[in-house]
């Protein structure tokens, strides 16, 4: 069964979700934005390390707080270690931040215009240890390339068999069958994805809620219909490689979805910086999506 009260931040709170879950690829990426090159770690546990050290900062910083952060999702390496003294889980929930878990294992190589998620035989145990830990939801991601009806129909079916799973668990599922940004066919490509999970939406049982991570997309509203959609407890839209000031506009046009951005609320933050540089920085994003998720155009 869900949190109750959990579920109430997340249906009702004002704000946006933060997405801390690099891993895998996007690893490196994050850690040379944040000004570390990858000469400076030899093994993945150096590298893990380094981002860890990252992400700690960010969540015990002045700045990270319930007031504008609604909910923060969690690489697994983070919801196991500790910050600021504390099980990670617990130091986000007392901030009034509701944690999410990433449970995709990343990519299948692309085919038919997509790429499906690898399949994830650990899931279950997975699941199991999140909800002990005081995990509220999960996070999954898929990526459209293409638009291609049968390609985009079967990762849209993959993320909801996957979140009838997670919520057997008791989790609520966050889909995200993004839109790659670079797609030339984008703009079709969205109007697929929102039909495909609208078709879905109605296999859902009684009751059952999920949350969806969706691009921005080139139509403002697409999403309407979604964000008002009783089987939806919110809907968010990803930064997709947009800089801050590109996410932000588009997602101001849209009403009823926040934002859950990485790299778009990360991108100022360096690691030289001091203490009180680092929180103005961070200050400064979370400030400036927070508006274009509550304030719309």
């Amino acid at each position: 069964m869900l949190d109750t009260q959990m579920l109430d931040r997340i249906e009702q709170g004002a704000g946006f979700i933060a997405a801390l879950d690099q891993s895998g690829g996007s690893t490196p990426k994050a850690l040379k934005v944040y000004g570390i090159e990858e000469d400076a770690y030899t093994n993945d546990h150096q590298m893990f390390a380094l981002i860890h050290a990252m992400r700690c900062r960010i969540m015990t910083a002045r700045s990270f707080t319930g007031d504008k952060i609604i909910g923060a999702i969690l690489f697994e390496k983070t919801m196991d270690s500790n910050a600021g003294g504390k099980p990670v889980p617990q130091l986000l929930w007392e901030r009034g931040i509701v944690p999410f878990l990433k449970v995709d294992k990343g990519l299948e190589a692309e085919a038919n215009g997509v790429q499906l998620m690898k399949p994830m035989p650990e899931l279950d145990p997975v699941l199991e240890t999140a909800k002990a830990q005081g995990v509220f939801g999960t996070k999954m991601r898929s990526v459209v390339h293409k638009a291609s009806p049968s390609g985009i129909a079967a990762i849209v079916k993959q993320q909801f068999v996957v979140a009838e799973q997670i919520l057997g668990h008791g989790l609520l599922p966050i889909l995200e069958p993004e839109v790659s940004i670079e797609s030339t066919e984008r703009s079709r490509c969205d109007v697929m994805v929102f039909e495909a999970i609208s078709r879905e939406l109605n296999t859902l049982a009684e009751g059952r809620k999920i949350m969806l991570k969706l691009s921005l997309p080139m139509r403002p509203n697409l999403y309407a219909p979604l964000v008002n959609h009783p089987r939806v407890a919110r809907l968010a839209a990803l930064s997709g490689g947009f800089s801050r000031d590109q996410a932000c506009a588009e997602l101001a046009k849209n009403r009823g979805v926040i934002a859950s951005f990485s790299r778009a609320l990360l991108q100022d933050l360096h690691h030289s910086m001091t203490d009180k540089a680092f929180d103005h920085a961070l200050g400064s994003a979370i400030t400036q999506i927070y508006a274009a998720s509550t304030a719309k155009v």
